[in-house]
């Protein structure tokens, strides 16, 4: 019989698992299987901690703070194993914003990790200068100027191409 903890852990993974996953899916840079790996490994780590996690203030802001660390140390320690292949088999996909999503996770793949997380942190998540400097252990001013060079280098990976994809 399940305890009281572990049900409430159950019910957590149940509501925030494809919110972590969305999140990680834009970490990974569009990479499904990284993204899996991600959020498998950070629900085991918040399982680990589940005591400390469910007193927290919020289990949410916990385990995303977990998710980013996670992505970030994984690409630190992932210098010398698998590498993503640049050819894709053809897909299925398709639909009105298909190619724009594709181009956008294609340049954010090609950011540094950090500028990623900063990015993914501030726009996607919609987290504060202060939340994000919080999450990823740097300051305040480390947060804006590293977000404003991330969003710069974006624009010059990404040039006129996004015009193009973008129904009028």
């Amino acid at each position: 019989m399940k305890s009281a903890r572990e049900n409430e852990y159950v019910e957590f993974v149940a509501a925030r698992a494809k919110a972590l996953y969305r999140s990680a899916y834009v970490l990974a840079a569009g990479d499904a299987h990284l993204a899996e790996d991600l959020v498998q490994e950070t629900l085991s780590r918040v399982y680990v901690h589940w005591k400390r996690v469910s007193g927290a203030d919020n289990p949410v802001a916990y385990a995303q703070t977990v998710l980013v660390r996670t992505f970030l140390s994984l690409r630190r320690r992932r210098s010398s194993t698998e590498r993503p292949v640049g050819n894709l088999p053809d897909g299925a996909a398709s639909g009105p914003d298909t190619a724009l999503r594709l181009t956008l996770l294609d340049a954010l793949g090609q950011l540094p990790p950090r500028d990623r997380a900063v990015l993914l942190l501030r726009y996607w998540e919609d987290r504060s200068i202060e939340e994000t400097a919080q999450m990823l252990r740097l300051s305040s001013s480390a947060v804006r100027s590293q977000g404003t060079r991330a969003l710069g280098r974006l624009r010059a990976l990404l040039g006129d191409s996004l015009s193009d994809l973008v129904p009028h």
